[in-house]
């Protein structure tokens, strides 16, 4: 991609260009810095060169080198101090943009937190928030900012050089003009690519990074640990090598552009002896001036090279953030949280990589049922769920509630439906902040009634802080039984009117589990609940019982007319009492 391709890509940019005329007045400030910085710096060698060769003339007056001595001082302060002046502003400039980008990138994602993974893998998100923002930084202090100053320079340079040598002005333009255009265009050729590479392989280590911290329990129990690493090492192997050669060209290229500038130091020399003679100095100490002042010169224009091969990831960078899902401020987009909470699934369907989960599954849940899933291993349950939750969007179908797509509630949907997991998570906290995560607002009294409810009050009363007593990480310091209760007691605060109840006894012993459900049904009377349940201990508890089977519907009904009127369901609940020993999946 070439500097005018990222030029049109700007032009359609909605993230990065507003920043350009929302902060004009500093950018046009430390442009004209970063002119003044390099403008002192040639000035300094120039007025050097020619006080060297005017002190070793001897002056017959110490006044005819005065003035000299008074710019090489102001020049020498000048220099620095517009340096500094200059990555002041536009450091600043750059990080309050940076800054503004994030917190826009935040609000465009937290708006639609809960649908996020319908969109974008976590893994990319983190490689926008590592990478593509640095990046982007670098557009304006390494390509952008250096580019327009070298320009600028290099017009003041043609322009004073024809007033005193036209022709030679016009060799050092076309001269010049190899470091401006051919240079970095040589280098935007060979190391573009590969630094575009380099960005995709950074961007896929963040993702893998990402999802395999995330799944590192399947790596532990499929026991293929070193397999990981293994791929790991190879991912980093691959980048380091490409790393190698990146910096392999710009060592070369580095000493050709010295040697480049050392050329053009012999030909000012020469055209200057030439220009400038005399004796005892005279025109001839002009000579040192002009050749000196090359040296500032090839500092400006040496990193435009660099700048130029990573063209293409900043391009890579503005793409990435332009096809995030853009989002308003507001949330007037956003349906507010019905009156009724009636869940009704049409024709619904999922698939995994071919794989057929849910097929045309349709169904009707009324405000206030209670509803038990069952079905064998692979036969939707979970999928369905998370459907209903909103976290994965429906391939064909719709999930609704009181008539409106799950989508179309945006982060309300929060309000709506809570989940408790086969394993919940307790922080590293008092137990006061983990149940109150159902509600940050809730009083102490409402987190004692809440843990009343799900008969934890008496146990964490016994505790010599209460509820400032700290929960271990993952809550290991409690039984699986209070860890469960007090995930039920955040939902309690949560008041939501719909409860997902992902396999919660999963892994409990009868006993604890038998508790645990009485203890829900009871304390989430009146609100909808959706239990997925890999066997039939307490479904008699439930109004609904349906049957999931290669993701369709099999078997429907109320626990009692099941138990009286189908066969399957009778053998099935014999063999989860331990009366029969035939395989139900």
């Amino acid at each position: 991609m070439t500097k005018l391709a990222i030029i049109q890509l700007l032009k359609k940019d909605k993230w990065v260009l507003p920043y350009f005329k929302r902060y004009k007045v500093a950018l046009v400030t430390a442009l004209a810095l970063g002119f003044l910085t390099f403008f002192c710096s040639v000035a300094l060698m120039f007025n050097s060169g020619f006080l060297i060769s005017k002190s070793a003339s001897l002056p017959s007056n110490i006044l005819l080198v005065y003035i000299p001595i008074v710019l090489t001082r102001t020049f020498g302060i000048g220099r620095p101090l517009f340096r500094y002046l200059e990555r002041l502003t536009s450091h600043h400039w750059v990080l309050k943009m940076t800054s503004s980008l994030r917190k826009r990138l935040y609000l465009a994602l937290e708006q639609d937190a809960v649908f996020l993974k319908n969109r974008v893998r976590l893994g990319d998100i983190m490689g926008i928030l590592s990478q593509d923002i640095n990046y982007l930084q670098n557009l304006y202090l390494r390509t952008i900012f250096p580019t327009i100053i070298a320009w600028i320079c290099y017009f003041c340079i043609i322009v004073l050089l024809g007033f005193v040598s036209l022709s030679f002005a016009l060799l050092v333009s076309g001269y010049l003009l190899i470091v401006l255009l051919v240079v970095p265009f040589l280098s935007l050729s060979i190391n573009g690519e590969r630094e575009t590479q380099m960005k995709e392989m950074k961007a896929e280590l963040y993702r893998d990074v990402t999802d395999n911290v995330l799944g590192v329990s399947d790596w532990i129990f499929s026991q293929r640990g070193k397999d990981y690493v293994t791929k790991h090492e190879e991912s980093e192997a691959k980048l380091q090598e490409i790393q190698s050669k990146v910096k392999r060209f710009n060592n070369r290229r580095a000493f050709l552009t010295d040697a480049f500038f050392g050329i053009l130091v012999l030909f000012v020399l020469i055209w200057s002896s030439s220009t400038f003679h005399g004796n005892h100095g005279g025109s001839a100490n002009w000579i040192a001036a002009f050749v000196l002042a090359v040296f500032p010169i090839s500092e400006i224009f040496s990193g435009l090279a660099t700048a130029s091969q990573e063209v293409t990831t900043y391009s890579d960078s503005i793409r990435r953030l332009n096809d995030l899902p853009q989002t308003t401020d507001a949330t007037s987009n956003h349906l507010e949280v019905p009156e009724r909470f009636d869940l009704m699934i049409n024709e619904l369907s999922f698939s995994y990589e071919h794989k057929s989960v849910l097929n045309q599954l349709s169904l009707v849940i009324p405000q206030g049922q209670k509803l038990a899933i069952l079905g064998p291993s692979g036969s939707g349950k979970s999928t369905l769920l998370t459907l209903i939750r909103g976290d994965l969007a429906p391939q064909e179908g719709s999930v609704l509630i009181d008539g409106h797509k799950i989508s179309d509630f945006g982060e309300t949907i929060s309000d709506m439906i809570s989940v408790i997991q086969q394993s919940p998570y307790l922080f590293n906290t008092s137990i006061l902040n983990n149940v109150r995560l159902g509600n940050e607002k809730a009083s102490v009294e409402e987190v004692w009634s809440a843990l009343e409810k799900v008969g934890l009050k008496e146990m964490v009363s016994s505790l010599p802080k209460g509820l400032e007593t700290l929960v271990d990480e993952a809550g290991l310091r409690f039984s699986g039984g209070e860890r469960h209760r007090m995930a039920l007691a955040r939902i309690l605060l949560q008041d939501c009117p719909i409860v997902l109840l992902d396999e919660p006894t999963l892994g409990l012993d009868p006993i604890t589990e038998m508790d645990l459900l009485d203890t829900v049904m009871k304390t989430l009377d009146g609100k909808t609940i959706i239990w997925v349940t890999h066997h039939l201990k307490g479904v008699s508890m439930v109004d609904q019982v349906i049957f999931l089977e290669k993701g369709k519907l099999t078997m429907s009904g109320s626990p009692q007319d099941l138990l009286q009127t189908n066969e399957r369901y009778r053998q099935l609940k014999r063999i989860d009492d331990g009366e029969d020993t035939v395989s139900i999946s």
